[in-house]
């Protein structure tokens, strides 16, 4: 049998090591010993033995994602093998955290992450009477690997305290936790009442650190059984 998508890039091939790793730039593979978390709904295919659970995220974070709606649905994936993950075709990245490390992630682009890593539900700072997304975020910390999606190629936007930076809320994928944030106004009640520009307000960003944004405001939300 012949044909394009039987080519050397398209072909799975055997993991060399246990942890996360790009299968390609919209898919994720985890090898396996044990277990893994990642989003409901985001397994693809596996090979090898596997169980997948409901993940508990304790009642603090549990609560926090009702009252909120906030946060991701998470499944354990426990067994020994190969597993492959991915998002409404969206583009994949992998981030390793280091002890003292902090990283605030909006919970639509949480895809899996090792066990190493733990994480809070956390209110975004100044945003209490913000209408609108991004009011809640994830903020892992531990020693451990990460992937995110990104609706398009991202964009990391270095932050200093000479040069604050500001964001839509929809475009946010995440932040480095130590940021400083506020909510700007940017439309006057007067612009709103003829139309509004659809810029009404953004999430001000102080400090030293980075903000990654993806190129669009679509909201590919947390339903279970999406991808």
């Amino acid at each position: 049998m012949r044909s394009d998508i039987f080519r050397a890039e398209n072909m799975a091939q055997p993991a060399t090591e246990l942890g996360l790793a790009l299968q390609h730039s919209r898919c994720v593979k985890a090898c396996v010993n044990g277990e893994v978390y990642a989003r409901q709904g985001a397994m693809i295919g596996y090979r090898g033995q596997f169980a997948f659970e409901v993940k508990s995220q304790g009642l603090g974070n549990l609560v926090k994602r009702f009252a909120t709606g906030e946060g991701v649905a998470l499944m354990a994936c426990r067994g020994q093998g190969e597993v492959w993950f991915a998002h409404h075709s969206s583009e994949c990245f992998l981030i390793d955290l280091d002890p003292g490390d902090s990283l605030s992630i909006n919970g639509k682009h949480i895809l899996v992450y090792e066990p190493t890593l733990s994480y809070d539900i956390q209110m975004v700072s100044g945003a209490g009477a913000f209408v609108g997304g991004g009011l809640f975020n994830c903020v892992f910390q531990g020693r451990g690997r990460l992937a995110i999606t990104s609706h398009g190629q991202p964009i990391v936007v270095p932050v200093s305290h000479q040069q604050p930076v500001f964001a839509d809320s929809d475009a946010l994928i995440g932040w480095s936790a130590g940021l400083q944030t506020s909510i700007v106004r940017t439309q006057s009640f007067g612009s709103m009442l003829r139309g509004g520009s659809g810029e009404v307000a953004q999430v001000r960003f102080a400090g030293e650190g980075f903000v990654m944004l993806q190129p669009s405001e679509l909201n590919l939300g947390v339903a279970t059984g999406s991808r």
